[in-house]
């Protein structure tokens, strides 16, 4: 699983974030890691250099092989709040993807293989 980090201009994308933020994706993500490629995470601060609630937002998009990507976000007053929340709603969101993805090919029915029917034989 690929992990890339981008971050606005207001937030400064230095080693111990990386780090920190990809150890929390890898720790959430670690059961899922055989189905995701990428994941790709998108850090801003929306209100710049005022400080408010709500104002760090994470983006989190992942791609899991042979799906269209999936995404999520989550805004909270500290980027370690925004990363984990996003965190668990795409935990969340892939479990819940690759359960239905799971469900479909248990219900579905392979045709009857070619000759008679079964209440054709005697």
């Amino acid at each position: 699983m690929q992990i890339q980090i981008n971050t606005d201009h207001t937030i400064k994308g230095h080693q111990e974030l990386v780090a920190e933020v990809k150890g929390n994706v890898e720790s959430a993500l670690s059961r899922f890691s055989d189905h995701i490629t990428r994941v790709e995470i998108h850090l801003s601060d929306e209100n710049a250099h005022k400080h408010g609630q709500g104002d760090k937002r994470c983006m989190m998009e992942a791609r899991l092989e042979g799906r269209q990507p999936i995404a999520v976000t989550h805004e909270a007053g500290s980027l370690n709040q925004a990363v984990d929340g996003a965190s668990e709603k795409l935990a969340r969101l892939i479990e819940n993807t690759l359960g239905r993805l799971h469900e479909q090919k248990g219900r579905r029915s392979d045709p009857l293989p070619p000759g008679p029917k079964p209440s054709q034989q005697r």
